[in-house]
């Protein structure tokens, strides 16, 4: 339970952000158990941004198979720019594309490390300086 309250708290913290900056935003309801739609969607001016969000303390972030495929069909339907959001404690928000991801037998990932060279900051998706 300790794990989803923080992940919602993630989840809510990332939507408030974007819509202070003018978005319209939702989180999608039930995303932790289910693997249809990203956590949160955003547009403004016509363009749509979709995060699938983890706020873990680990050396690396995974998503199911499953999961990971349902994004990656959520992206080419959509036509929405679709990341994982990624809340470091004491470093904030990472965003790593899809196609960034790493496959392995029973999940994709994405290291600490390799979020960090990426160094792609909300800022730099929201075209905010």
């Amino acid at each position: 339970m300790q794990r989803y309250v923080k992940g919602a708290r993630g989840e809510r913290e990332l939507l408030n952000y974007l819509y202070s900056k003018g978005f319209s935003v939702i989180r999608s309801a039930g995303s932790g158990v289910n693997s249809i739609s990203p956590d949160i969607i955003a547009i403004r001016d016509g363009r749509g941004l979709a995060f699938e969000c983890k706020a873990w303390d680990r050396g690396s972030v995974a998503i199911e198979k499953e999961k990971y495929d349902s994004l990656v069909e959520w992206q080419r339907n959509s036509k929405m720019d679709t990341y994982i959001a990624w809340r470091m404690s004491n470093m904030g928000w990472y965003f790593i594309r899809l196609e960034e991801m790493r496959s392995n037998e029973k999940s994709w990932s994405v290291t600490r490390s390799d979020a960090l060279a990426k160094s792609r900051r909300i800022e730099s998706l929201v075209g905010i300086q």
